[in-house]
């Protein structure tokens, strides 16, 4: 009898088999994200990429896959109720439209510097738009007070086991779709992703590394691990603008124990990782999106210890809403 993964062991807010639920619970509704692959990349790189394009999933992102399963874990009277979140940006969208597929209400609480082409996102799906101030506080406590007035059902953007274990279904796909897959990098932020990744790929393949992808101006992740606790910033300034948010209470113990390191990389190496995506990938990818590429690229991985042994890599395209008008710009810039 094989050993358990620690992934199986310990007591997390999501498991192998609250995962396979999800993927049964979603399979109606998400898309199966290809795996692209590029001999160009391969030769750049020193690997082999395989690369899951979550940004061609429904949303424009994989937050579409938590959002729908936790949408749909609620009974029907909870549901009718309707749902509510804070989210700048992809979780926003992706909730309000799995409430619309539900055919219940959404309240999405927005701080006003969110990006232009998220906010309209939400719109299309019907969401209705809760306008805040821009602090982690202030979203909070605009959330509480939509709660109050409409008894939702709050449905947090990560900290939530629902969320985590729709996330995890990436990599019961990733790993049906390439099965001899040594390594993932992902994009970390307030951690639901790489947390439902790590548990459903560590339960399958134990010795599988994972790696997360952070930016050098929201670098939480990267520093908690360092000090063995959860640290936060005073502020974050990076162009992944979905990559801003700090850990929470259920995703810090698969980050601690489940991921092997965190790689962090600059802005300037996000962008030409983006220009390299839209150029041989031919995808359009969000720089939170791109992050992965950016990150394997990187000297502070080509040069990691544990990375001589990672030769066949899976690199999560988390998300590809880019605001065009704002990318045209500065494609003009001289």
């Amino acid at each position: 009898m094989e050993p358990q993964s620690q992934a199986s062991k310990e007591k997390y807010a999501a498991d192998i088999s609250s995962i396979r639920e999800a993927r049964d619970r979603i399979k109606p509704f998400v898309h199966r994200t290809p795996v692209l692959t590029s001999e160009s990349l391969n030769v750049l790189s020193g690997r082999k990429l395989y690369f899951k394009a979550e940004c061609l999933q429904k949303g424009g992102a994989f937050k579409f896959r938590g959002a729908c399963n936790a949408v749909y874990s609620l009974d029907d009277e909870q549901a009718a109720k309707g749902v509510v979140t804070h989210s700048s940006g992809n979780h926003a969208a992706a909730l309000a439209l799995a409430a619309k597929l539900r055919g219940i209400s959404s309240y999405i609480v927005i701080p006003k510097n969110a990006p232009k082409c998220k906010v309209e996102n939400v719109l299309r799906y019907g969401g209705q738009v809760i306008w805040s101030e821009n602090t982690m506080q202030a979203r909070e406590d605009t959330a509480s007070r939509v709660l109050e007035e409409t008894g939702a059902v709050l449905l947090h953007p990560f900290n939530d086991g629902r969320i985590i274990s729709g996330q995890g279904t990436i990599s019961l796909e990733l790993l049906e779709q390439v099965t001899h897959l040594d390594t993932l990098v992902v994009p970390i932020s307030g951690g639901g992703l790489i947390t439902g990744v790590a548990i459903a790929a560590k339960s399958i393949n134990p010795s599988l590394k994972i790696f997360a992808a952070e930016p050098s101006g929201a670098n939480d992740s990267a520093l908690s691990k360092a000090a063995g606790q959860i640290v936060t910033l005073p502020s974050t300034d990076t162009v992944a603008d979905g990559l801003r948010a700090f850990l929470g209470d259920l995703t810090w113990p698969v980050v601690r124990d489940l991921v092997d390191d965190v790689i962090v990389v600059e802005d300037n190496e996000i962008i030409d990782a983006m220009k390299l995506c839209y150029e041989i990938l031919k995808v359009a990818v969000e720089p939170s999106g791109a992050i992965g590429l950016a990150a394997v690229l990187s000297d502070r991985f080509q040069k990691h210890p544990a990375s001589k042994d990672c030769n066949h890599i899976g690199i999560i395209l988390s998300g590809g809403n880019v605001d065009l008008g704002v990318l045209w710009d500065s494609l003009r810039k001289p």
